[in-house]
């Protein structure tokens, strides 16, 4: 094989209908007796389930702009393909559907297959005031994919699936030049032939594009070294209002600011990313997992740190408090579970997890049979939370047709302040859900991604709420929860980005000269501010 060659396509989509107002499939939601049965779990839920919304139901009026003639083929007004558009799935945007309350439903949802067509789209919004919405695969979870307020004429959803190609590979150097649009795995079939991979699978991998892990700077697969999309990028094309651009493919540069780092995480708010070059690397070959059990929380954490300042690198470990275990079936004796995983496409890696789980047996951990090739029949803590991760955004959907309130949140702090952030998040958290509702909460954590100096706590909160009134519980559980991360210093977003949700503590946390620039960049690349209004800045 050259070089450099053009990548054959393979189309690796799924034919199964995705849910417009929920996560994932259509028919992997739980039933109604399903429903009822995870309802029962948390004392004051309804009785019976929200019935499933229809489009039909939002009685969708006619679009407020129509393109010209010479985009129309690229633009629909369809009101199921508008409503489709009109959130992500964060929990705040489930209720809000199954309350018949979206919000501002797009007035247009545009398909283009290339840049011209991107670029086109941008001026006739541009010219006609209205906003652009770029809408990766839809699974944002904090408000970045919705237009809040009234200062446009219309809303047209940008949505790139049709951008779904690896156009180009390079064996050599082991990258490969992929469109924005490629959702998870029509991406990695395309990579499959070629024996290499991006190995980049967030919880969302099924659903989401390349595009929106570059636009939100995704966590991935990786919990320590390559834990974010931004690792495997070459080289970016941006499409702004003010013109195109490609940086250089480079395996490092001191170039002055980076270009590239000017629009990873901006979130489709000072351009739309639409090409990319990504490093790549063989698939692997050698596998092997297994789970620690420990009695005490926070001896496991200092197992997992010891982990993380050695030079093991574990392509997996998630340590799982005793709520999180027993969620996830890995344990249902109350103790604190570690999933540990280790893999290579070059040699052998049972020795390395022979260290690491020595390391564990230091701070009282136990158990630890290692199983090859990640195997489904082996450890049963591992397997256990490998199905409950997939699972979880489902029942969490469940539970919201109970009228629980159900919303996850992560951070990410240094090693000194990583106990006392989670013990003051799970008792601030919870006293919050207690006033806001008058019942307990379920406050769980996990550790998803570690580094030699610090971690990535992610929680779990869950609580009947109030009928009718969910949404507004829900704000109240997420100012607490922003509240406790900002007075530790502890960032407002770890892989989840901004979006309009976090905007509060996202302006806390960035120093201002920097909002000022960001500010400009916006004003010179976006001078009509169609982008993603309210995304990032005002």
């Amino acid at each position: 094989m050259p070089a450099t060659t053009r990548a054959t396509a393979a189309d690796s989509g799924s034919s199964r209908l995705r849910s417009w107002w929920g996560w994932g499939y259509a028919d992997a939601h739980p039933s109604d007796a399903e429903c009822v049965e995870l309802g029962s779990l948390l004392p004051g839920t309804l009785a019976r389930p929200l019935p499933v919304p229809r489009v039909v139901d939002l009685r969708i009026g006619r679009p407020a702009a129509t393109p010209p003639a010479s985009l129309a083929h690229l633009v629909s007004a369809d009101p199921e393909a508008r409503a489709a558009h009109a959130m992500g799935k964060a929990y705040r945007d489930i209720i809000r559907a199954l309350r018949g309350r979206p919000g501002r439903i797009p007035d247009l949802v545009a398909r283009p297959t290339d840049d011209r067509e991107v670029a086109d789209l941008l001026d006739w919004a541009g010219d006609h005031a209205v906003a652009v919405i770029p809408f990766g695969g839809g699974t944002s979870v904090v408000g970045g994919v919705e237009y809040r307020g009234d200062a446009h004429r219309a809303v047209l959803s940008l949505d790139l699936t049709a951008m779904d190609r690896v156009l180009e590979l390079d064996t050599v150097s082991r990258a490969a030049r992929i469109q924005a649009g490629a959702l998870g795995p029509v991406l990695e079939a395309q990579l499959r032939p070629h024996g290499l991979t991006l190995r980049h699978f967030p919880q969302s991998f099924e659903f989401s594009t390349l595009g929106g892990w570059l636009a939100t700077r995704a966590g991935g697969h990786y919990a320590t070294v390559h834990t974010h999309i931004d690792d495997f990028v070459q080289s970016l094309r941006v499409v702004t209002p003010a013109g195109a651009g490609t940086s250089w493919r480079l395996p490092g540069s001191g170039a002055g600011p980076s270009p590239d780092r000017l629009f990873l995480g901006s979130e489709g708010a000072l351009g739309v990313i639409t090409e990319a070059w990504m490093r790549l690397r063989e698939r692997p070959r050698h596998k092997v997992s297994a789970s620690v059990a420990f009695t005490d929380f926070h001896r496991a954490l200092d197992a997992v740190r010891d982990i993380a300042q050695s030079d093991l690198a574990p392509a997996n470990c998630r340590l799982l408090d005793p709520g999180e275990a027993l969620l996830s079936g890995a344990s249902h004796d109350g103790s604190t579970v570690l999933v540990l995983g280790f893999e290579s496409a070059t040699a052998p890696v049972d020795a390395r997890l022979a260290t690491a789980l020595d390391l564990t047996r230091a701070h009282g951990g136990r158990g630890g049979s290692p199983t090859a090739d990640g195997g489904a029949s082996g450890d049963a803590a591992v397997s256990a939370w490998r199905s409950a991760f997939l699972r979880m955004p489902y029942l969490r959907d469940g539970l919201a047709r109970m009228g629980a309130v159900v919303d996850t949140f992560e951070t990410a702090a240094t090693w000194d302040r990583i106990p006392g952030l989670i013990d003051a998040v799970r008792a601030e958290v919870g006293a919050a859900a207690l006033k806001a509702t008058g019942r307990r909460a379920i406050v769980n954590c996990r550790l998803t991604h570690v580094y030699p100096d610090g971690a990535a706590p992610y929680f779990t909160v869950a609580v009947a709420g109030r009928p009718g009134r969910e949404v507004e519980v829900w704000d109240e559980i997420k100012a607490a929860a922003s509240d406790v991360l900002h007075r530790h210093h502890a960032t407002i977003t770890h892989h989840h980005a901004v979006g309009r949700d976090h905007r509060p503590g996202y302006d806390l946390q960035r120093p201002e000269p920097f909002a000022l620039a960001l500010r400009a960049a916006k004003t010179a690349l976006d001078p009509r501010h169609v982008l993603n209004p309210g995304v990032l800045l005002d």
